[in-house]
């Protein structure tokens, strides 16, 4: 339980570091959003290291998929994603109805303007394990009602 109010304090902190150390550049909301996903990515990236070290190779784009909403969410946020669709093209659909980071917010839709700061580190944590797992692919995330959010992978061909 302590570590689980550490994850949460820790990024409610980096966040607010994060935003407020870009305030002296001209286009704060892009900038900062862009170094917590990049700071997201880079964690994503090492922690799918440790967290399949001892797993055999996925065998396609949805066994990777399903280990992301099984395994990796649970460990970082220890619960399961509670919904996962695709269309079988190369978009993939997670719901969270709610979202460990979003809860600490509002459950309305007063802070809904601040909803973006919030998830741009685990849209990179999503898009470094990816990377990692050999999954290139844009990671974007959308709030309609606090705090349920959806992460839209949509996997980039080469």
């Amino acid at each position: 339980m302590a570590d689980e109010v550490l994850f949460d304090f820790l990024h409610m902190e980096l966040v607010s570091y994060i935003h407020h150390s870009c305030v002296k550049e001209d286009n704060v909301k892009d900038t900062s959003i862009a170094k917590l996903e990049s700071t997201g990515f880079r964690v994503g990236q090492s922690l799918i290291e440790r967290f399949t070290k001892d797993s055999a190779r996925f065998k396609d784009e949805l066994d990777t998929m399903k280990f992301i909403c099984k395994e990796f969410w649970n460990a970082i946020y220890k619960k399961q994603v509670d919904n996962l669709r695709t269309n079988h093209q190369g978009v993939y659909v997670l719901q969270d109805n709610k979202f460990k980071f979003l809860t600490q917010i509002s459950n309305g839709k007063q802070f809904m303007e601040s909803a973006p700061k919030y998830l741009a580190f685990p849209c990179g944590l999503l898009r470094g394990a990816l990377s990692n797992l050999g999954v290139n692919c844009i990671v974007t995330a959308e709030v309609s009602a606090m705090p349920a959010c959806k992460f839209q992978i949509q996997i980039q061909r080469s």
